[in-house]
Parts: structure tokens; C-alpha cells; sequence
């Protein structure tokens, strides 16, 4: 069957992995169970242990799901050391449910599929060599992509069951008191792994840096904290941007961030108390550093900036044109240092950030939001999980979450080297195109015609010429042709869903 962005289903994939097909954005008065840990009694003045390796040894069982966190990306020191010693001990069979997968996880998690210590993976996505691995097949089961939201709202409702939670930490107390704040690896915000924290069965702390009793404020508690071990280093925060969240120079970054500053300043939602998302990279910082002089030119303050924070972000909250950051993760060092110094920068969790299936997720109170895109075909539903190759190099994230804003736009250059990014047809769908308002391109703007309210709106601003999705498309072929169609083998290796748990997309093995 065909879901309602046209993907091609089998009965027998929704059958056996248990999916209904995506149906639309829109979703109902939903009621659902939240699940609960199981409570392990841990008497004793202190939770330190003696080592990583016996916690690994007595706590971690066949078949069991393990998660982490990914707040400090690729400056993440932890991840590696406990995979190494569960395929040590020769376990087999677990189900791997980080927050995401960073590159500098990649050469482990193969070796943990290739030992059969990792046959089933959750995520919001993965890139480089692990993705390339899985689209030819490595993994065993197919990958299951979520967003960030659609993540919470799985561990909360019991879709993920947690048993054991690695989670790296800047410092504790010896009973599990810890925060993201302080110490060598302060890396701000916990969001993630707050989810973890609350929900496993069993909670490990590993940090380089306990503090003495209790320690606060708190963000993990002790109460939800089994162990607490010692190690040599946790992370490199340094290492958290790794180029993200760069300032760029590059002219069509650079244009590109001006047709979405005009398209927001030209918007009925850029007025006082409005609220906004803008992201990592290039072009999103640009777009932060227009608006904040438009902000300054118009006399205009926003209400609240979500999402993941950056240094850029936390400057307009210091010069008050931000007066709440709301704030799941940061992108780079200098939002992270913030959070400690600004009480007015509020670390929320990805359920309070973005699970459909709360009594209220912030993104649902977003005006504005800019997004990025691997590719947008003509219906304007958006590809961040795959690139033109059919391999998996991406993440959901916050992308569907998000993009429930009154003004969703997205920015992506025209064509990236030789390859269109707006195409007739994507190698996979990750956001519906009814939740897309404005695909934002350094040669204009295409606006969906769903949103007859925005082309009146939008279609006579100085220097932003305005085209149909279809003639951007065709200026992408005609300066890069058209595509030769990938070869797939019909075997699934990654399912990815909406952020209501029903299925959007199937991931199919790319042929050698």
C-alpha cells in the first residue's frame, strides 16, 4: 500500500515489525500509558564502583537494549570504552538506542555488529562509514530512525525499554547527583539523556570529575542513578561543534541566509513576543546574525528561542532581544558556558522539547523555524536521512518535530557540486511536505501552494525572486542533468518513522 506521502509499503514490513503506514501530520487527542523503571533499592553511603568493567559484567545480559547520549559528539570518550568491554565480555544480541550516533562511534558499532554484540539499532540517524556499512547491509535488522520527539514519546509509552543507560557526565556526586554545566566536559544541556536517566532500569553515571555531596543543581538526581564511575576523561568539548556551527564566508551560504532573514522579516510572525528555531551550520548562523540586526532595527524581541543553542543564540539573550533560551542541547562551548551563567537559559528535556504524545511540547508553540534538507522533491516533503547515493549519511533529529512551526523554511543551496538537491524524486522521505511552507534557495524562494496566505505575503519582496517548487527543480537539472536511478535490493535495512510512531519510509539495501 502507499502511505499519504505516496512511499510503496509491503503488508508484510507493516506486519512484521508492527507499523502503521503515516497517515498525515495531523495528529489526534491521543491517550497513552507512560511506562515506569523498575526500582532497584541501592543501600550505602555511596554509588561509586570500583570499575567500569564489573558494571559492564554484572548488569549488562544477552539480548538486553543500551543506550547513551550524544551531547558531546564527536568529543565523546565514553561510548567507545563501554562498547569495547561489552563485546569483551561476549555478549550478543543487544538492541543500541542512543540518542544518535556520532562519527566518532562509527569503527565501534561496526565492530560490535560484525562480533553479533549489536543486531538491532535505534537512532536518530548515523553518517560516514556505519551508515554506508548499514545501507549495504551490515546490520542483521533494520535500523529504526526516530526524531528527537518521536524518541521521547517511544521511551515514555515503552516502545523503547531501556535496560541499561551509559550516560557520560562533566560531574557527580558519589550518589548519582549530576549536571552538564560544570567541570572539564561541561557541554550545558542534558535534554537527552534526561529522558534516559528517568526511564532506564538501570542508570550509570561515568564522569571524570566527582564533586563533593550533594552536589547541585541537578539535573540527573539520585534517585534515578544506579553507578557512578570514575574515569580518566569523558569528552573533549572543544570537539562538540566539529564545523557545525561555523561562521561561514561562502557566498551561496551566505545569499541564502538573506532570502530566509527577508522571508521572516516579511512574515506576519516577525513581531514582539515572537518565537523561533534556527539551528547549526553556515547558513543557520547567518540567518541568526541578519535577524538579530533586523530584530535591533525593528525594535523587535523575541519571546523564546528553542531548540539546539548556540553561542550566536545566547548572545541575543545576553543583549536581551531573547527573553527565554529554551534549550535541549548546545551546538558549541559557548552556549554550554551560558547555561551555567544565564538562569534565564532553561534546560528542557526531548519530551518537553518536542514528544507529540505530552500535554504540551514546546515546539508546538514555535513561529518560526529554519531547517535544512539532504533534498525536497516537488511536493516539498524534505530528505535528511540519505543522500543522493541511497546511503544513509544523516539524522531525523528535531526535523519533523520542528517543523510544526507556523512558518517552516527550509535552506539548501540549489545543487551540492554535481547533485540537484531539489529533485522530482528522493532516495527517502523524512518530513511531509504539508508541514514545509518555504524552500529557501540562493536563486529565490519557492513557497507551498497550500499556503495561499504566504504567497500574497511573500511574492513582492525586494530581491527574492519567487518560482514554483517544479521551476527550481528544473534549474537544478539544467545545470546538473538527471540523476541515474539507484538500484536497490528489496531488503529493508532502516524504517523510519514519523514522529507519531507510524511509518513514513523503508530504507532499502543499496546494490554493490
Amino acid at each position: 500500500m502507499k502511505n499519504k506521502v505516496g512511499v510503496e509499503i509491503s503488508e508484510n514490513v507493516l506486519k512484521q515489525y508492527g507499523y502503521q503506514p503515516f497517515a498525515g501530520t495531523k495528529i489526534g487527542h491521543l491517550i497513552s500509558q507512560r511506562v515506569a523503571p523498575a526500582v532497584h533499592v541501592m543501600a550505602g553511603p555511596s554509588k561509586v564502583a570500583t570499575s567500569l568493567a564489573d558494571v559492564v559484567k554484572n548488569n549488562v545480559r544477552d539480548g538486553m537494549t543500551i543506550s547513551f547520549h550524544h551531547h558531546l559528539r564527536e568529543g565523546d570518550m565514553v561510548f567507545n570504552q563501554v562498547m569495547q568491554l561489552i563485546i569483551d565480555e561476549g555478549i550478543k544480541d543487544l538492541t543500541l538506542a542512543p540518542s544518535s550516533l556520532t562519527n566518532v562511534m562509527n569503527d565501534m558499532v561496526i565492530k560490535a555488529i560484525k562480533a553479533g554484540t549489536v543486531t538491532h539499532i535505534t537512532s536518530s540517524g548515523m553518517r560516514g562509514s556505519l551508515g554506508d556499512a548499514v545501507s549495504h547491509g551490515l546490520l542483521p535488522n533494520p535500523v529504526i530512525f526516530r526524531s528527537h520527539g518521536g524518541r521521547a514519546r517511544a521511551i515514555e509509552t515503552g516502545k523503547i525499554k531501556i535496560d541499561v543507560a551509559f550516560l557520560g557526565v562533566p560531574n557527580a556526586d558519589e550518589m548519582g547527583n549530576a549536571n552538564g554545566m560544570t567541570g572539564d566536559a561541561a557541554f550545558g544541556s542534558l535534554g537527552y539523556a534526561l529522558m534516559d536517566a528517568r526511564y532506564a532500569d538501570k542508570v550509570v553515571l561515568l564522569t571524570d570529575n566527582i564533586v563533593d555531596y550533594p552536589n547541585t543543581p541537578a539535573s540527573i538526581n539520585q534517585t534515578q542513578v544506579d553507578y557512578v564511575v570514575k574515569v580518566d576523561q569523558v569528552g573533549d568539548p572543544d570537539l562538540i561543534g566539529s564545523g557545525a556551527t561555523r561562521f561561514t564566508k561562502d557566498p551561496k551560504e551566505l545569499k541564502i541566509a538573506q532570502m530566509v532573514n527577508s522571508v521572516i522579516t516579511h512574515s506576519p510572525y516577525f513581531k514582539n513576543g515572537f518565537s523561533f528555531q534556527t539551528g547549526s551550520g553556515g547558513a543557520a548562523l547567518a540567518v541568526t546574525r541578519y535577524l538579530r540586526q533586523a530584530m535591533i532595527d525593528q525594535k523587535i524581541k523575541a519571546s523564546f528561542a528553542l531548540g539546539g543553542i548556540t553561542k550566536p543564540t545566547t548572545d541575543l539573550l545576553d543583549e536581551g532581544l531573547v527573553k527565554k533560551v529554551m534549550d535541549v542541547q548546545d551546538f558549541d562551548k559557548g552556549a554550554a558556558d551560558s547555561m551555567h551563567k544565564n538562569p534565564a537559559q532553561q534546560e528542557i528535556d526531548s519530551s518537553w522539547y518536542a514528544d507529540p504524545f505530552n500535554k504540551g511540547a514546546m515546539v508546538s508553540k514555535l513561529d518560526v523555524v529554519i531547517l535544512s534538507a539532504l533534498q525536497i522533491d516537488t511536493d516539498f516533503n524534505v530528505n535528511v536521512l540519505t543522500g543522493s547515493d541511497g546511503v544513509i549519511r544523516g539524522a531525523i533529529g528535531g526535523h519533523q518535530d520542528a517543523a510544526t512551526a507556523k512558518l517552516t523554511i527550509i535552506s539548501a543551496p540549489l545543487v551540492r557540486g554535481r547533485l540537484a538537491t531539489i529533485v522530482p524524486k528522493m532516495t527517502s522521505i523524512t518530513t511531509p511536505g504539508d508541514s514545509i511552507d518555504v524552500v529557501a534557495t540562493e536563486l529565490g524562494i519557492a513557497i507551498n501552494p497550500a499556503r495561499q496566505d504566504l504567497v500574497k505575503q511573500l511574492s513582492h519582496i525586494p530581491g527574492v525572486p519567487v518560482y514554483t517548487i517544479q521551476e527550481l527543480q528544473q534549474k537544478a537539472a539544467d545545470i546538473v542533468g538527471q540523476p541515474v536511478p539507484i538500484q536497490y535490493i528489496d531488503r529493508p535495512v532502516a524504517l523510519a518513522e514519523y514522529r507519531d510512531g507510524t511509518l513514513i519510509d523503508v530504507i532499502h539495501q543499496v546494490q554493490e
